[in-house]
């Protein structure tokens, strides 16, 4: 046989000792005194004192071994209990870790929402200190209407300047005939001075 181990003889020792109350004590002392009691040549009424004292000492380890098992089995039971409890606990434990994860998706989509809505209400900000677009849509029909009225404005200045460019052409045409006119006339006048004589006094 191998080696008996420190847990063994622990294990053992528990086993006999029941629960620590020198069980183990009573039987080593129950078996001297059986061996005693075999071997006394003392009368009968010592022996059956003796006997009756060998029979309470093995009651009370009898007893003691009954506790000891029902300790046993309600320790059995107690792990049971643990294991179930334990086993909850875990399953506790990764509905926590689900529920957790859940939480955080929710928060991230509700950080979303909120970053949405912020820049909602910026846009809208912006948007409100804008005119509508009926306002708009009037004041590009003022703005088209003025257009118009300034083009139908430019389109006459410009018919006017024509005009007035036509006249100054005219004029200037004019003024040149007349210029070339009047020096034609004093070239012909100049000519006939030359041509007639000049008559000297008698």
């Amino acid at each position: 046989m191998g080696a008996v181990t420190d847990d063994e003889v622990i294990r053992k020792r528990l086993l006999i000792d029941g629960d620590g109350a020198g069980d183990d004590r009573r039987i080593n002392l129950l078996l001297k005194t059986f061996t005693k009691w075999c071997n006394s040549p003392g009368s009968p009424e010592e022996g059956f004192t003796q006997y009756q004292r060998m029979l309470s000492t093995l009651a009370q380890c009898e007893f003691s071994l009954g506790k000891t098992l029902m300790v046993y089995d309600m320790n059995l039971r107690e792990m049971e209990n643990y294991e179930k409890i334990y086993t909850n606990i875990e399953q506790n434990i990764t509905s926590a870790h689900e529920k957790i994860a859940e939480c955080k998706k929710e928060i991230q989509k509700a950080k979303r929402i909120r970053k949405n809505r912020q820049e909602y209400d910026a846009l809208a900000k912006v948007i409100q200190q804008h005119p509508d677009r009926h306002d708009t849509l009037k004041q590009l029909e003022a703005l088209d209407k003025e257009l118009q009225h300034l083009s139908h404005i430019k389109e006459n200045v410009d018919a006017k300047l024509e005009l007035r460019k036509k006249q100054f052409h005219v004029l200037l045409t004019t003024i040149q005939e007349l210029q070339q006119t009047l020096e034609n006339d004093e070239k012909s006048e100049d000519d006939n001075n030359q041509e007639s004589p000049v008559e000297i006094g008698d």
